[in-house]
């Protein structure tokens, strides 16, 4: 016998009494099938309603061959009648996910001529896919038109068409579809073959928000939030970019333009600290002239300081040049020697100064773990 589906009759309904008609164990717990449920099974892109079922609590819902069967993490009395209770809170944020992505998905194919082709309603956001390469502008100018109407406050509603009814109705689908099919629809922004549930009017979506859009197959990949979950991500960035705002004493409205001149500030201090740094090594190598082989210990370098200095010294002492920069305990080494293979020497360093590295061409970098009296009694010994 089928589950009387009590969430198509009242997608509002959050507690409910059914005789338990069947309680198996299972391996992920108890299989649970009442005559009646308020609980939704997960299909469509949805996952299923969490809640409990007297005291027991229910953790997944499925439908096969038209019978819901509840897992529960407990066993219920067989023909007894059960209290049930939804976790409203999940239900009503999956009303919300599904319904603003049944919006956005009507305004959205409609204007691009595409087709809905994946949809994901994920623990943190929406994700869905169309088959047409949709650009950024036109997903925000869709998410204008969405919120219209959400706030418009349309009422949703359910068809159940006869085969020549649903032959002549307008309703997005992937593949013909047979049998008693259940159309949704939001006047003027959407109609669609769906089991799931849905809010009763667009207003309760709330508010709708794309997160991004990604080139994905033969079109896009786009990343949705709605409702609550909507409303907590805007709470959560305005709270971000308010402090921002403070750090760089602007005005929240102002923080872009204001990074923007930071950036600029920046961009130009390193271009200073590089010349800097240029002459510094020229200086520093000019000290190391004529002298052959060459060691230096060197405070932290950053970006690939190492290897510039080691290279400016290896150009005029006449020697192997070896630069460690770092403090006791971590440093970063270069060796440059133009002509001879680093190899066997870059390997007893490894091993005797705890190192990890390697090269070829008469150069070679890596890092060692050792200690700056352990690095030149090292070198003393080669």
């Amino acid at each position: 016998m089928d589950t009387i589906k009590l969430y198509y009759d009242d997608v509002l309904m959050q507690e409910f009494d059914a005789t338990v008609l069947s309680c198996d164990a299972g391996k992920n717990g108890w299989a649970v099938v009442l005559d009646r449920t308020a609980f939704y099974p997960e299909g469509g892109g949805q996952p299923s309603d969490h809640g409990t079922l007297g005291t027991v609590r229910v953790t997944d819902v499925h439908e096969k061959g038209g019978v819901i069967t509840h897992t529960c993490d407990g066993p219920l009395p067989v023909g007894e009648t059960v209290h049930g209770a939804i976790d409203w809170a999940r239900r009503f944020d999956h009303m919300q996910q599904h319904s603003g992505e049944h919006i956005v998905s009507g305004l959205l194919c409609a204007a691009y001529g595409c087709d809905n082709v994946g949809f994901h309603l994920g623990e943190d956001t929406v994700i869905i896919d169309y088959n047409a390469d949709i650009p950024w502008e036109g997903v925000v100018e869709i998410e204008k038109k969405a919120n219209q109407y959400i706030w418009e406050d349309h009422p949703f509603q359910v068809l159940w068409p006869t085969a020549e009814e649903l032959a002549a109705l307008p309703y997005r689908s992937k593949k013909a579809l047979t049998g008693a099919v259940r159309i949704t629809s939001f006047p003027g922004a959407d109609m669609c073959a769906c089991c799931g549930t849905h809010v009763v009017r667009s207003g309760q979506v709330g508010l709708v928000k794309f997160l991004s859009c990604q080139k994905f197959r033969d079109g896009v990949r786009l990343e949705l939030l709605c409702g609550q979950r909507a409303m907590d991500y805007l709470a959560m960035t305005w709270e971000q970019n308010r402090a921002v705002g403070q750090a760089l004493s602007v005005k929240p409205q102002a923080t872009a333009a204001a990074v923007a001149k930071n950036q600029t500030e920046l961009s130009a201090l390193r271009q200073r600290v590089a010349q800097l740094e240029e002459a510094s090594f020229a200086a520093t190598a000019e000290g190391c002239r004529g002298q052959g082989d060459v060691l230096l210990v060197t405070e932290s370098l950053q970006g690939d300081g190492v290897r510039r200095l080691c290279d400016a010294v290896s150009q005029v002492c006449g020697g192997r040049a070896a630069v460690f920069a770092g403090a006791d305990g971590a440093y970063r080494y270069a060796l440059i020697h133009p002509g001879h293979d680093l190899s066997p020497l870059v390997k007893s360093l490894n091993a005797a100064l705890h190192g990890r590295g390697g090269g070829r061409d008469g150069f070679a970098q890596g890092s060692v773990a050792a200690t700056e009296a352990e690095i030149r009694d090292f070198f003393q010994t080669v």
